[in-house]
């Protein structure tokens, strides 16, 4: 996950190197987001039908490839093109991380080893950066990109060799009738309105990290309050470590009270945070309405892929997870574009704030309409099963 972080701050200086416009530069960022999107979903299915280490280590060497090609490009083209392929292998490794814990876990600990993956992610994307422009200034913008290829084959290689397949031994009793994989039971399942409710509780999560917190707010602060960017990246400094120092009691909460109780007050305190953003003129409310809005995502966490997979149908927990993972990418894809048309239209508080109430929104209709059924323990024979 670091590999993500060491590329974030060169990427658009190597791509304006090719000398295409700023929303061109964009085009090497919305290009990774869009091949996880449309590769969550079948990176499921293959979960299902060949098991998890073809995710757990095809997943990172399709990256390495990806990352290694885009610091040979010789043109925008080429560089797009081996992002694309950088995020498939993404979409295949982030897909098979979540179902591999799923298996692993008891339904009673299910928050606790999905927040092992997002903690991993808000690590490495907090200390990649650094070593990211570290690399650049030291040789030039193309290393981090052969750096980060390395680190991606390493992961592969040593999930070869260390992890073992999980799919079987995530198969319910003996005595069970045959799963039903067939389509119309996936349709059934991806239309049923709990699942439509957590993701949409996702995607709006989702909208407050990519179109509230890495679009709007960082104009804000630096066109109304007059903030530098080295200031406002310390603020952002400051709601990553929150949401890192977070996970841990995020997921105990989730899993000892409930996912309900993790997720909808959660909401609504990043609703609340992103409110105080915009109606703030001070940069002290700023980092206030930052802070409180931390710790709305950063507890939320774990939850709604807990919740997925407490109500998915054991032979579907692959597709299950794929479908979470779109709603949730589907939120950091849409919400940019839209939110910063409505800000050109309206203002930036505006689009804020109509953020807000798309997160309240749609947490308040989860408490409505989702119904929380956590399985029960599995009994012993099968927990021994599961240990050889």
């Amino acid at each position: 996950m670091a590999g993500q972080g060491v590329v974030s701050p060169v990427l658009p200086l190597y791509a304006r190197d090719f000398g295409v416009s700023t929303a061109t530069v964009g085009l090497t960022l919305t290009a990774f987001g869009v091949a996880r999107l449309v590769l969550n979903l079948p990176a499921g299915a293959l979960a299902e039908r060949y098991g998890r280490r073809l995710l757990l280590i095809g997943g990172p060497l399709i990256t390495a490839f990806g990352m290694i090609g885009s610091g040979t490009a010789q043109g925008i083209e080429q560089l797009l093109a081996w992002r694309l392929l950088a995020g498939a292998g993404s979409a295949l490794y982030m897909t098979g991380a979540q179902i591999y814990l799923v298996d692993i876990a008891g339904p009673d600990a299910r928050a606790r080893y999905l927040a092992t993956n997002q903690g991993a992610l808000l690590a490495g994307v907090s200390i990649g950066p650094a070593l990211g422009g570290l690399l650049a200034d030291a040789f030039d913008l193309r290393a981090p990109f052969f750096v980060v290829g390395a680190m991606a084959l390493t992961a592969a290689l040593y999930g070869w060799f260390r992890l073992p397949e999980t799919r079987t031994t995530a198969a319910a009793d003996d005595d069970a009738p045959p799963p039903d994989r067939s389509m119309r039971a996936v349709l059934r399942f991806a239309l049923g309105r709990d699942l439509i409710a957590v993701g949409l509780v996702t995607a709006a999560i989702f909208t407050a990290r990519s179109g509230a917190r890495q679009t709007l707010m960082p104009l804000l602060g630096v066109e109304d309050l007059g903030l530098s960017p080295g200031q406002l990246g310390l603020v952002f400094t400051l709601t990553g470590v929150v949401s890192l120092v977070l996970i841990g009691p995020a997921a105990w909460i989730a899993d000892r009270f409930g996912r309900k109780v993790a997720i909808v007050p959660t909401s609504l305190l990043a609703a609340l945070g992103i409110v105080i953003v915009a109606l703030g003129d001070t940069v002290s409310v700023f980092v206030l309405g930052s802070v409180v809005m931390a710790l709305g995502t950063g507890v939320s966490g774990p939850a709604p892929g807990a919740f997925v997979a407490d109500i998915a149908p054991t032979e579907l927990r692959g597709v299950a997870m794929g479908i979470y993972r779109t709603w949730g990418d589907l939120g950091i894809v849409v919400a940019p574009p839209l939110l910063g048309a409505l800000a050109d239209r309206t203002s930036i508080a505006t689009a804020l704030i109509v953020d807000a109430v798309v997160i309240a929104a749609s947490a308040l209709w989860f408490l409505v309409v989702a119904r929380e059924r956590r399985a029960a323990p599995a009994p012993a024979a099968l927990r021994e099963r599961r240990v050889n």
